[in-house]
């Protein structure tokens, strides 16, 4: 045990009241465990978040870090992290301390018998809102239903993963990477544990109703192309309803020679197939736009400063 090395890596955003007391919970629990390094990455933080961090490694050498140039999403915060981790293992976990620090030696033990992923599973949680318990549960639902990916309710980025998955993560270069369901996909010896969340130690969430919309657009798009057959079949669907509207309207011209008078009706159904339409050009263009970024090959994050790019300054300034 004492030869594992162990990495712990959390996206961070905003949260210099929780980082102190996050790594001092980390230390405790990892130094019973063997040799170990928190990696934290600063997502373009607005706040004291990156001199917290700079104290933080200057007082522990297993604290290291990354700091982003700009915000760019606790999803590529996440990657990242994977990305420069370097441990046998690597334990990811959120900085607002919902992902309790105590259940960690439950993964390395799951991992310990063999297990690649450990995957993690929310406790139904009363303290979140209707509607955000609701749309988590049906943005699984309809991921599965869509999809080959088998992602439980629940599911959360708390997880470890080997350093054989890992690697196979940096072979992945899709500029929007959903990583729920690459990880899912991915195969390996996967198993999955309860947790119960506890209750964000400081500050307010980050996840606005924007960024879990944009997640749920990147999710779907990632895995499954059904959103493409799915317009083709609305088109034909409509054009084979205004057919036989248009025939209806003949037949009542050149048979009942009756004054069609229904303009409301027509103009309803003009609406109608054009927003049809609009929602099949918008889903050809999310699909369009992802190709698009692809494309351009552009580096998925920059990185303004890390700890050893800071020690090194401060030792220039020395000399």
């Amino acid at each position: 045990m004492g030869q594992e090395f162990i990495s712990v890596v959390i996206p961070a955003f905003n949260e210099e009241e929780n980082l102190a007391v996050l790594v001092r919970r980390l230390h405790e629990i990892l130094q019973r465990e063997g040799r170990y390094e928190i990696l934290i990455i600063d997502d373009g933080s607005a706040d004291n978040t990156l001199f917290v961090l700079q104290q933080l490694s200057e007082d522990n050498p297993a604290v290291r870090y990354l700091s982003f140039s700009r915000n760019y999403g606790h999803q590529m915060a996440l990657r990242a992290g994977y990305e420069h981790a370097q441990g046998d293992c690597v334990i990811s976990l959120d900085a607002d301390l919902q992902h309790p620090p105590e259940f960690i030696p439950v993964l390395l033990n799951h991992w310990r018998q063999g297990f690649e992923i450990v995957h993690t599973i929310r406790q139904q949680d009363t303290n979140l809102s209707w509607f955000k318990r609701e749309s988590s549960r049906w943005f699984y639902r309809v991921l599965r239903s869509i999809s080959d990916l088998d992602l439980a309710d629940g599911a959360a980025d708390f997880r470890l993963l080997d350093r054989k998955v890992v690697d196979s993560l940096k072979q992945f270069k899709e500029s929007d990477l959903f990583l729920r369901g690459v990880i899912s996909w991915i195969g390996f010896r996967q198993c999955r544990v309860v947790y119960k969340p506890a209750e964000r130690y400081a500050g307010v969430s980050k996840y606005s109703l924007r960024k879990m919309m944009n997640l749920a657009v990147t999710g779907i798009t990632s895995f499954s192309s059904k959103p493409l057959y799915m317009s083709v079949v609305i088109g034909f669907a409509m054009s084979l309803f205004a057919g036989l509207f248009g025939l209806e309207v003949l037949y009542e011209k050149y048979f009942t020679h009756r004054t069609i008078s229904g303009w409301t009706s027509i103009v309803l159904l003009i609406v109608l197939i054009g927003g049809f339409q609009f929602i099949i050009m918008g889903i050809m263009g999310v699909y369009l736009g992802k190709m698009f970024k692809q494309v351009n090959q552009r580096p998925p994050y920059l990185v303004r400063e890390t700890e050893e790019t800071s020690k090194s300054l401060v030792n220039q300034w020395h000399l």
